[in-house]
């Protein structure tokens, strides 16, 4: 396996996993925490925290986007529309960014 450091593909894989694991800690476990246990302290601890590396991984897609001359409304917008969704940033990384990689 490469460095996922090496490259800029490696870094938005890097980047789209940690945030898609925030992603997955926010919603299976914060959000229930607070509101099943009235304990709001996780949401405020993994909130912000998701939500930079949400800002960071938008903005890392669209400068590769552009870099590698990705079609906007297919390619990037697919990255985008997955990091919304739990599990969606393995899809990405397993099926777009690994093969680009190799």
């Amino acid at each position: 396996m490469k460095n996922l450091l090496s490259s800029s593909i490696g870094r938005l894989r890097l980047v789209s996993i940690i945030e898609g694991i925030s992603l997955i800690v926010l919603v299976l476990i914060a959000v229930p925490l607070k509101y099943s246990y009235d304990d709001p302290s996780w949401v405020k601890t993994i909130g912000p925290i998701h939500g930079a590396l949400f800002v960071l991984f938008a903005i890392l897609t669209l400068m590769e986007a552009y870099d590698k001359k990705w079609k906007l409304k297919t390619t990037a917008m697919v990255f985008l529309i997955a990091s919304f969704i739990p599990f969606g940033c393995f899809y990405v990384d397993n099926k777009i960014l690994k093969p680009m990689e190799d």
